[in-house]
């Protein structure tokens, strides 16, 4: 299968572009390489914006059967601050790629989106089909990619699932820019340079290994989940103040973090029910938390 993925040397992108391609699928990998550095070896690279008409063209050369997107603007702070651009790359980005999917032919588009579009729950974990309450323009993004993907599934008959992320963390997650708290603790840890906990600490959060997530991805560039909203986390919460002891244990630095104020806007607690991903996609996460942190601080080691 040849598979077309958005966003290749990212985070998760490049770890996703690695396992299609040891599944035996041919990959097309497209950056622009503004944040990610990761650009991987084996895929058809193409240093490319997500929203340049050149990303038609390729697609419809090349005529991937799926595309899968994680090319994204991904910083709500900074989607606050000039919602302009996280509108460009994350509403029009994803609209170009949904136009070279269908140029193209492709039988599906897996999108990644963000628990960020539940906003403030009713209750958790959060199901998949709970209410959208995008409280960011990043989160109103993701919302307005949904329902692009929905109207060309009925209007051009081009599949979708939708992949909706907890806090994914693991290897190739650098602590610069808006980067993720297992990252950031771990570069500070290791380092020597002091940590912080915002408020009281008991602020919640739900952690998924980017290996599992990208077990997800693959699942979902098959034939099930077609029209599926489907959620991508472990169901379960750990406080930043529980994160930072397993952090300080798997890099044996002391468990001593700073104070800070907490910070206008933070949500109180998030985590995403998983069950139905396991009946749609037999999509379980299979890696416990600790098992995690330990192969993240390995890496971080070694960069």
């Amino acid at each position: 299968m040849l598979v077309l993925v958005t966003g290749a040397a990212g985070f998760i992108g490049s770890h996703l572009v690695d396992r299609l391609l040891a599944d035996g699928h041919e990959v097309i990998g497209v950056d622009d390489l503004s944040s990610g550095r990761n650009v991987p070896a084996g895929a058809d690279f193409h240093r490319l914006d997500v929203c340049d008409p050149g990303l038609v063209e390729l697609a419809a050369r090349r005529r991937p059967e799926v595309v899968c997107h994680l090319a994204a603007q991904v910083s709500v702070r900074s989607s606050v601050a000039d919602p302009r651009h996280d509108a460009r790359v994350n509403v029009l980005g994803t609209v170009n790629v949904l136009e070279a999917a269908r140029v193209a032919g492709s039988r599906k588009v897996v999108f990644a989106s963000s628990c960020a579009v539940y906003g403030v729950p009713d209750k958790l974990p959060v199901p998949p089909d709970a209410e959208l309450r995008p409280a960011s323009p990043y989160a109103s993004s993701k919302v307005a990619g949904e329902i692009y993907l929905q109207t060309y599934r009925a209007l051009h008959g081009l599949d979708f699932t939708t992949l909706v992320l907890a806090n994914v963390y693991g290897p190739r997650q650098v602590p610069e820019g808006e980067a993720g708290v297992v990252s950031i603790f771990t570069d500070g840890l290791l380092h020597g340079t002091p940590t912080k906990v915002y408020g009281d600490g008991g602020n919640t959060r739900d952690y998924v290994y980017v290996l599992d997530v990208v077990e997800a991805f693959a699942l979902a560039c098959g034939e099930r989940g077609g029209g599926c909203r489907l959620n991508v986390g472990t169901g379960v919460q750990t406080t930043d103040r529980e994160l930072h002891t397993l952090v300080a244990e798997a890099a044996g630095a002391p468990d001593r973090p700073g104070a800070a104020p907490a910070r206008l806007g933070d949500l109180r607690a998030m985590a995403v029910d998983p069950v139905p991903t396991a009946e749609v996609l037999d999509w379980r996460p299979r890696t416990a938390l600790r098992e995690g942190l330990a192969a993240t601080v390995e890496w971080a080691r070694g960069r």
